[in-house]
């Protein structure tokens, strides 16, 4: 087994890992589905984490005023949002078509300015995407994050942007805190970097490239580059916007200096953040249907059309709505993922479900999900998480050195520690739709990405379906705030704290 360091959301306070922090909350109790009963549900879901905050650096450093429709509010974008802004960038609200709160009016600043503190928190976009428009910016920036961010890999794109021409001090920890002493410019060029931990590094790079005097030649040099799907999608972002970036060969990409270009984009739904609740239908049995599916696009998410199967789902894409069918009988699965690590702690609960017993009394069935060794520097080392959680409620799960293996065996209740993850909070709440009893420790941690998270979910149960994803920016957020049934108290919190932050 791998020695790893996780993170239970207190680390170096001084307590033994597991206890409850100071301000610790009660613990949410994850909602169960009797043995006779099903899931039918409609759930419209916010813009795309990696869209919004990939199209908020590049509005920003675009060559006019752009808009993004139907961005995603959550604390990643929040701190994103934040941080341009410390640098000059001006963000508006702009009445639209998002449910989930305003469409976002981006002016890039006329000159880019640091003298600045930057907070990331666990936002790895934040901690790796800006430091490369810091670079741009005049003055010095300081970065730093959340106790766990300190332990996230970012000695790669440091090292790739001292290459470029930045002037980077850490104190030799290629990690956070540390500061960029921006000069209004970088040179740029070719640079090679050894992204084997994170698609981050070479998307950071990319992003911002076209504004380095001799654009960017990024080389790869490690020996396995995980989600590459990740870097696709930074490639079409940039076309998108006029720029010339492609992949001239495997584990080469390039952008051409020139200006990227103001636009209007709409954000697509989080395909990602859809994983758990259409794995709802497998694991009780019934359907889920996420409307605005595309049909064409760059988001990982996607490939759960081919995954979910695996597990015995019926998937159906039918005019931009996806609906996904099950019985609550579910499979074993032998899966290699390098390309989807962010769908596997979903995948990983479905699996523990499937090594429960059957009703007739028969084993469950084992799993062996790999090549998503890359997900141990994630917001936790979520391999290991994953394990000591099921391991925690009586199941057989064990630790590879790139996987999970997961052996038939029953679950029983008990607490659910979430490690500050948003995906490992959301597979807590997954097994608890079958085995009853479990709670989830920091349901909060879902505000990283969808603060509407325990809201959805109960609704998901309770089959509401007053939800009206055509309706007004404008209408539904007032209703949203005044009580409106699909719009969480963390989300009207981070709604609120923007517009009165502009």
């Amino acid at each position: 087994m791998l020695a790893a360091k996780m993170n239970r959301g207190n680390d170096d306070d001084g307590k033994r890992a597991g206890d409850a922090p100071d301000d610790a909350v009660e613990a949410w109790a994850a909602p169960t589905v009797a043995a006779d009963g099903e899931v039918i549900a409609y759930v419209p879901l916010p813009g795309s984490k990696s869209l919004t905050g990939r199209e908020l650096i590049l509005a920003a450093l675009a060559d006019g005023p752009g808009t993004l429709r139907v961005p995603l509010y959550s604390r990643d974008t929040d701190l994103m949002v934040e941080a341009l802004k410390l640098l000059g960038t001006g963000v508006e609200p702009l009445p639209g078509k998002n449910p989930y709160g305003p469409d976002l009016r981006v002016t890039p600043a006329a000159e880019l300015t640091g003298s600045t503190s930057i907070e990331c928190g666990l936002a790895g976009t934040v901690m790796r995407f800006v430091p490369a428009v810091a670079a741009l910016a005049l003055g010095p920036v300081a970065f730093d994050g959340d106790p766990y961010a300190r332990k996230r890999p970012m000695r790669p794109v440091l090292d790739a942007l001292r290459a470029l021409g930045a002037d980077i001090s850490d104190d030799g920890r290629g990690a956070l805190p540390f500061t960029v002493h921006g000069a209004g410019s970088l040179r740029g060029g070719r640079v090679e970097i050894d992204a084997s931990l994170s698609s981050q590094f070479v998307s950071a790079l990319l992003l911002s490239g076209a504004r380095f005097t001799e654009g960017v030649h990024v080389v790869h040099t490690g020996d396995r580059l995980p989600s590459v799907p990740h870097i696709e999608m930074t490639l079409e972002a940039l076309r998108a916007r006029g720029v010339q970036a492609d992949s001239p060969a495997p584990g080469e990409w390039r952008v051409k200096p020139g200006p990227i270009g103001a636009r209007e984009i709409t954000i697509e739904p989080d395909l990602s953040n859809a994983a758990p609740f259409l794995a709802a239908a497998l694991a009780v049995g019934g359907s889920v249907t996420i409307p605005n599916w595309p049909a064409n696009t760059t988001q990982v998410g996607d490939q759960l059309r081919e995954l979910l199967p695996e597990f015995g789902a019926d998937v159906a894409l039918d005019g931009g709505t996806l609906t996904v069918t099950g019985t609550g009988e579910l499979r074993g699965v032998k899966i290699h993922m390098p390309d989807a690590g962010e769908l596997s702690p979903t995948l990983v609960g479905l699996a523990a479900l499937a090594a429960l017993p059957r009703p007739d009394g028969t084993p469950g069935e084992g799993s062996e999900i790999t090549g998503i060794g890359h997900t141990r520097h994630h917001e936790t080392d979520r391999i290991a998480a994953l394990v000591a959680e099921i391991n925690a409620l009586g199941g057989r799960a064990e630790e590879l050195p790139d996987g999970i293996a997961i052996h038939p065996a029953e679950l029983h209740g008990g607490l659910w520690h979430a490690y500050a993850d948003h995906r490992i909070a959301t597979t807590g709440a997954l097994i608890g739709l079958v085995v009853p009893g479990i709670k989830i420790d920091d349901i909060a941690s879902t505000s990283k990405t969808l603060p509407e998270f325990p809201k959805l979910w109960h609704d998901m149960l309770s089959r509401e379906s007053d939800f009206d994803p055509v309706a007004t920016g404008t209408d539904v957020l007032a209703e949203g705030v005044a009580g409106g049934a699909h719009i969480a108290s963390g989300l009207g919190r981070i709604a609120r704290g923007f517009l009165e932050g502009i």
